[in-house]
């Protein structure tokens, strides 16, 4: 009995949680607070403000952290029910590691470390805006696919490098007189940064070199970048899904769950129903019967 009136506490408290939470008018309050934490932050960059309002603008970042560890105790209370939930989603954890990072000593001592905390509590804006958690969710996504990308582009500018070297580095060794010098200038290269200088540099050494030029152009330029976007633009659709997975996974459990006594009450009524029409159906026949036993009385 103890156990079953502590679980109807805690769902009682998850659901009014949940419902502040889930609600707009919570969303734009805490999006509000910070920006104006971000204003404030801003406004510390300048001397002069710091000098004039050093109280206020400490009182403001003790009103700004009480705020947030409300928020963020308010949200794990949403999840009374359900912690491990709570735990699965990333930006509660990151929303966790800011507020707790902010209250152990090492950041109250060190400005540095404190402002970088205050700074991290700006990133949070992006909780409350959809598409640009679409966005970070797709950078994150893109990171095993980029990487192959980077192997690839690298592997592409040290052959090109060392080719470059092997023919340019005793015409032109400011731009190709070593391997980093060679490597650096293909690297720019590839934005187009420079092309014409190098092509009609390279015109004069051998009109070879446009070969050169026009095949690391078409593969760093075109190839790679453009295989660089497909791999963005796959992680940006993914991102997208899964958000409308989250979102509709998020609105089926704010719904009201049906009780089983409510599909028991549904069974009983709907047998009551079938046992009704059996009763009218039988009293039918016994009535036909009857007709027919008069008349056939009458006849005789």
């Amino acid at each position: 009995m103890a156990d079953q009136t502590v679980a109807l506490k805690v769902r009682t408290l998850a659901e009014r949680s949940r419902r502040v939470v889930d609600s707009r008018w919570f969303g734009v309050l805490v999006f509000g607070i910070i920006m104006a934490n971000a204003a404030v932050l801003g406004v510390e960059t300048y001397g002069g403000a710091v000098e004039r309002w050093h109280t206020e603008l400490k009182a403001l970042e003790h009103v700004f952290l009480a705020f947030f560890t409300a928020e963020i105790l308010l949200r794990a209370a949403a999840h009374a029910d359900r912690p491990r939930d709570f735990l699965r989603d990333p930006w509660n954890l990151f929303d966790v590691v800011v507020v707790v990072l902010a209250f152990l000593p090492i950041a109250r001592e060190n400005a540095t470390v404190l402002r970088l905390l205050r700074l991290a509590r700006v990133l949070r804006a992006a909780r409350f805006l959809p598409q640009v958690r679409i966005v970070i969710t797709a950078v994150g996504k893109s990171l095993p696919g980029t990487l192959s990308f980077l192997l690839v582009g690298t592997l592409l500018l040290y052959v090109y490098a060392m080719v470059g070297w092997v023919f340019f580095a005793d015409d032109d060794p400011e731009h190709y007189g070593s391997i980093g010098r060679s490597g650096l200038t293909l690297f720019l290269l590839i934005t187009l940064d420079g092309l014409g200088d190098a092509v009609r540099a390279g015109l004069e050494i051998s009109r070879w070199t446009i070969v050169y030029f026009a095949s690391f152009v078409l593969l760093g330029s075109f190839v790679l970048v453009n295989l660089l976007i497909g791999v963005v633009i796959n992680s940006l659709e993914e991102a997208r899904a899964m958000e409308e997975e989250q979102t509709n996974g998020r609105r089926a459990a704010a719904q009201p769950a049906v009780p089983p006594e409510g599909d028991a009450l549904r069974e009983r009524i709907a047998a009551a129903r079938r046992a009704l029409d059996d009763l009218e159906a039988g009293l039918e026949a016994d009535r036909g019967s009857r007709d027919g036993v008069s008349a056939e009385r009458c006849r005789h």
